[in-house]
């Protein structure tokens, strides 16, 4: 069902953002073991980074998801309804401008 709102109603995809972490989550793991072996401290570090990001990144997937429907409803939840009264807007003339205008030159 499209209701040409779905940019202001879209969902995130958690599940599947869940397990593109969790496979990051491991490939970081791995390359950091590996590359500590070899002795590539550089490399290592900048995979331990990217763990830690990764992780952090899973951390937060996991308290969306358990956040309930609002942020991962199910396929049983319609769409959120678009809104009815559009937002106020001001004209162009009642808008202030954001910077303080110039003096007027008048020239004869």
């Amino acid at each position: 069902m499209r209701t040409g709102s779905e940019p202001a109603t879209a969902r995130s995809a958690l599940r599947a953002r869940f397990w593109l972490s969790v496979w990051g989550v491991a490939w970081a793991i791995f390359g950091t073991a590996v590359f500590a072996l070899v002795g590539r401290t550089g490399w290592a570090i900048a995979c331990g980074l990217l763990w830690l990001v990764a992780s952090i990144d899973l951390v937060m997937i996991v308290r969306h998801i358990r956040q309930g429907p609002h942020y991962q409803p199910g396929r049983d939840v319609p769409p959120y309804a678009p809104p009815t009264n559009p937002p106020f807007y001001r004209r162009p003339s009642q808008r202030r401008p954001w910077y303080r205008r110039p003096p007027q030159h008048r020239h004869p």
